[in-house]
């Protein structure tokens, strides 16, 4: 799958972003700590990032996780990236993660990326039920699931929680499709 507008393209990850999606990752890693601290913690440095995308296309060849690239259009930089793991064929469901880049945020990116994916995970997948799971106080990304037709559905209680912290509750949103 690809999508892309005059601006940004999403895309599947190629060993050549691996520099920029360990920048991107090390530049916001203060803020993508909070909620995606997995993803941060395999892509500390270059050769983290080499291996990671490596193990990322291997899943989307199996098609048991997709994980691509928001890219800048003009310079090919990573902006963020949209993963969309935890799936069930079986419940045809899956759950979304995205993040994007300070510098980037605010764009609509994530947004447009997110309804393109959508509509690939209903149409080529077969999935049903999408899923985003989001803390309370993350507004924007509550935000960017309200305007892709995300519903809140429930707050899971003490669902997430980082090495050593007490666990968070989270709120979840869910896409359903009928057809």
């Amino acid at each position: 799958m690809t999508f892309s507008t005059e601006t940004f393209k999403l895309e599947a990850l190629k060993p050549e972003d691996a520099s920029s999606l360990s920048a991107l990752m090390i530049t916001n890693g203060k803020s993508f700590q909070q909620y995606l601290p997995k993803i941060l913690a395999q892509n500390l440095s270059e050769a983290d990032s080499k291996i990671y995308i490596l193990n990322q296309n291997k899943a989307l060849k199996k098609q048991t996780e997709f994980t691509f690239a928001i890219k800048d259009i003009e310079t090919h930089e990573v902006a963020g990236i949209l993963v969309l793991k935890n799936l069930d064929y079986t419940l045809k469901q899956g759950e979304f993660a995205y993040c994007i880049g300070k510098r980037f945020s605010g764009k609509g990116w994530i947004s447009q990326s997110l309804k393109a994916f959508s509509e690939f995970a209903i149409n080529n997948l077969g999935l049903k039920r999408l899923q985003i799971i989001i803390h309370k106080t993350n507004t924007n990304s509550i935000n960017v699931a309200e305007r892709c037709g995300f519903k809140w559905q429930k707050t899971l209680k003490n669902e997430f929680s980082t090495s050593g912290k007490t666990p968070l509750d989270m709120e979840l949103y869910e896409l359903h499709y009928e057809g």
